[in-house]
C-alpha cells in the first residue's frame, strides 16, 4: 500500500468511522425531466420525426435548446422512437 492511499484511509476513518470506500459518481436529473409528455406528443403525432425537428419544436416552445444527443437519450430513456435523420444513404446490415 502506498503511503498516500494510507493516508487517505486513516483520513477517512477519522470522517466517517469506516474503511468502506466513498461513492463514486452520482444522480443527475435528465435535462428534459418535466417534458416527457412533450416528447411522446411528438414522436406520436409524427412517426418519421427527427431529433433536429423535435429540438427546433423545443426552442419555438421555448423549453430550451438542446444538444441532439440529450433529445436521443430521453427518447431511448422513454422507450420512444424517432427517425435517425432527415435524408441520408439508407443504413447498410450485415457489415462484414
Amino acid at each position: 500500500m502506498s503511503a498516500s492511499a494510507a493516508i487517505k484511509l486513516v483520513r477517512r476513518v477519522r470522517e466517517t468511522g469506516s474503511t468502506a470506500p466513498a461513492r463514486i459518481g452520482g444522480y443527475r436529473k435528465p435535462l428534459l425531466e418535466g417534458h416527457e409528455g412533450l416528447l411522446r406528443e411528438l414522436t406520436a403525432a409524427k412517426s418519421g420525426i427527427t431529433l433536429v425537428e423535435i429540438r427546433d419544436t423545443l426552442i419555438e416552445r421555448g423549453i430550451g435548446r438542446f444538444s441532439l444527443t440529450t433529445i436521443w437519450s430521453t427518447l431511448h430513456r422513454l422507450g420512444l422512437r424517432h427517425k435517425k435523420s432527415r435524408s441520408g444513404p439508407p443504413s447498410r446490415t450485415g457489415r462484414t
